[in-house]
């Protein structure tokens, strides 16, 4: 039997960020409470409950003292009101995209427009939904519910359209497509998760090729129904929660079966199905002739697999029984590349090891084994899976040179050409030398050429990255970011998976030439949304603060009849100007600077004169200072009489 999984199969973007945020709490020894199970799987919110985290039913069943996590779900304003109102903080782990649903809502209840919902009206996500609207609200599961509605005079009105992100596709198509014919003004909003709508395609595909379809998730779980729901339009479908209750009678005659999982189903317990379905495909297989003469009457021969238990540890062999009746030796360089390791220590007497079988000395019956072959083995075996089904990996870098990477996963030499290492172009991609990288196999052709691309998964984590930060920027919100590249007009500044711009205007109250004269490439900077264009997605960003504004120092530090000396910076022919503080210089007019008659301002003084002077007057507005040198020597005299 073929088994085929699904790549869209398990956590989903909002579910995983939900898990690992409590998960987060937990660990830096918080109180947490969760409002309702985190997520639709009893496995993970009883390990949860085992650390100490509370499933409350009500916002009044959470103890006082604790922290409240909402559930990616989402809750009504009301709810969120009474939670902050309680908890000693919220987490607020709501879906990027259930939030949005939320903004549609109150729009349509601000602008008085009906909101039509299409999903479960017993789901905490709709329930949530409906709680962020105060005008009329229907919420409809299907189309014949939706016509039953659609009276000419309901037609009739303004109307919002949203759909639960978990929504059946082709049920959403079918509704909208009514919508657009019966009325007049409705505006659609497409609100299913972009994973539900591919993970429901790959199912509804995986069920066409497939005799079977195993559906892995929790019972309870809207997004785990209808998954089953669509696989069984084209062939059989069965819902497990866990492993134990895949029975064998249920895979018997099936060659090949696609495995899918909801949402809120972990990797561990998909893979805890597949080691189930994988070890039912051996006990099938198993022949009854198989089972009278049993493996260990079968030779050994090149190319197997075998378990031995070790009888002999030498400095640079291991001896090993092979079911009693063949022995077998393992090579110092077959065991492993690493010259620091003594056998002595890595293994003893009576453990037993898996092992390759790289030839039979027929004459002797003794077989030539190595584990390094049988890593390697099952490394290109997890590869080629890996390439396959877009599994990211995780391996070491192990050279540098100028094509690329050459990056050891699983123990097989991966490539990664120099324009797959890094997200933006011309990075160095030289500073990963020895270090641990996340990657995908993109060609997969051994022994010849494996091709592997870190970038493609720097760009998934900064297509997520970019969906969050949209979701929850709002102008006047800091950051702290690093400074990406520079301009003559600005520096780009990293905020989270999203570039802004801090204009050359933006860096200093004073006038500079070039943004390099404040900040450099790779520092790390606090800065402020100034502008938001959601449409083009650009941010304007803020750097300089107000406390540093020289106006407003001289509106602190410099009272109006203040005397004090200043240099002079420049003349003109109407007087003097000469500079208060750096970015601030006021005007000592021609008629201020002596009592005497000035007939050119060049006849009394020059650049770089130390002057004293008095303040006159500040317009702060038009940014004009008045100043005057007589005023000052007046009042001087004035204090020495």
């Amino acid at each position: 039997m073929e088994i085929i999984k699904a790549k869209t199969a398990g956590f989903c973007f909002g579910v995983d960020r939900a898990v690992t945020l409590t998960y987060d709490l937990v660990n830096q020894g918080r109180k947490v409470a969760t409002l309702g199970p985190l997520i639709h799987n009893p496995q993970c919110v009883a390990d949860l409950a085992a650390r100490g985290v509370v499933t409350a039913d009500t916002v009044e069943d959470i103890p006082e003292g604790y922290e409240a996590v909402i559930r990616s779900h989402g809750v009504s304003a009301a709810v969120e009101r009474q939670l902050r109102a309680r908890c000693a903080a919220v987490h607020d782990a709501t879906c990027p995209f259930v939030a949005k649903i939320h903004r549609i809502a109150r729009r349509a209840s601000e602008e008085g427009k009906l909101l039509l919902v299409a999903g479960d009206a017993a789901h905490p996500e709709v329930q949530g939904i409906v709680g962020h609207t105060d005008g009329e609200v229907f919420v409809f599961g299907d189309l014949a519910a939706l016509q039953a509605f659609s009276t000419p005079e309901n037609c009739q009105k303004p109307a919002f359209v949203v759909a639960q992100t978990t929504f059946q596709v082709t049920k959403w198509e079918e509704c909208s497509e009514f919508l657009k014919k019966a009325y007049t003004n409705a505006a659609i909003f497409d609100t299913i998760c972009n994973a539900t709508s591919a993970r429901q395609k790959e199912a509804e595909e995986l069920s066409r090729r497939c005799d079977l379809m195993v559906v892995i998730g929790g019972h309870h779980s809207s997004n785990t129904q209808k998954l089953v729901s669509v696989a069984r339009r084209f062939t059989r479908a069965v819902a497990v929660e866990t492993a134990g209750e895949l029975s064998p009678a249920q895979l018997r005659g099936v060659h090949r079966a696609g495995v899918t999982a909801g949402a809120s189903t972990p990797s561990s317990v998909i893979e805890e199905v597949l080691d189930r379905m994988s070890d039912v495909i051996r006990e099938e297989e198993l022949s009854f002739e198989e089972m009278i003469n049993g493996d260990s009457m079968k030779p050994v021969r090149a190319g197997d697999i075998v378990k031995g238990v070790v009888t002999r540890v030498l400095p640079n062999e291991i001896q090993v029984d092979i079911d009693g009746k063949q022995t077998g030796i393992v090579k110092f360089d077959d065991f492993t590349d690493d010259a620091s390791v003594q056998l002595s220590e890595a293994v003893k007497e009576g453990e037993e090891l898996e092992l390759y079988v790289l030839n039979v000395r027929d004459q002797e019956g003794i077989a030539n084994l190595s584990r390094k072959k049988l890593e390697e083995n099952k490394g290109r075996q997890e590869v080629r899976e890996a390439a396959e089904n877009g599994t990211v990996l995780e391996g070491d870098v192990t050279e540098v040179n100028k094509g690329g990477l050459v990056v050891k996963v699983k123990g097989v030499r991966v490539f990664v050409p120099a324009s797959q290492t890094t997200l933006r172009r011309n990075e160095d991609y030289t500073t990963m030398d020895k270090q641990k990288v996340q990657l995908v196999i993109k060609e997969y052709n051994p022994p010849r050429r494996i091709v592997g691309s870190i970038r493609e998964v720097l760009a998934a984590e900064a297509d997520a990255k970019r969906a969050a930060f949209w979701e929850t920027v709002e102008e006047g919100k800091t950051y702290t970011g690093v400074v990406k590249s520079l301009t003559s007009y600005g520096a780009f500044v990293d905020i989270g998976g999203v570039d802004g711009l801090v204009h050359i205007s933006e860096l200093s109250w004073n006038r500079i030439k070039h943004p390099s004269e404040v900040v450099n490439v790779g520092d790390t900077v606090e800065v402020y949304v100034k502008a938001l264009d959601r449409e083009n997605q650009k941010v304007s960003l803020g750097y300089k603060k107000m406390e540093d504004n020289p106006w407003e120092k001289l509106k602190n530090e410099y009272p109006i009849g203040s005397i004090f000396t200043a240099p002079v910076v420049s003349l003109t022919k109407f007087g003097a100007f000469v500079r208060i503080l750096p970015g601030v210089d006021g005007l000592v007019h021609i008629s201020e600077i002596s009592n005497e008659r000035v007939e050119k301002v060049q006849d009394v003084l020059k650049v770089g004169d130390e002057v004293t002077v008095k303040l006159l007057d500040v317009d702060f507005d038009k940014k004009r200072i008045s100043l005057s040198m007589k005023a000052a020597v007046a009042d001087e005299e004035t204090d020495a009489e």
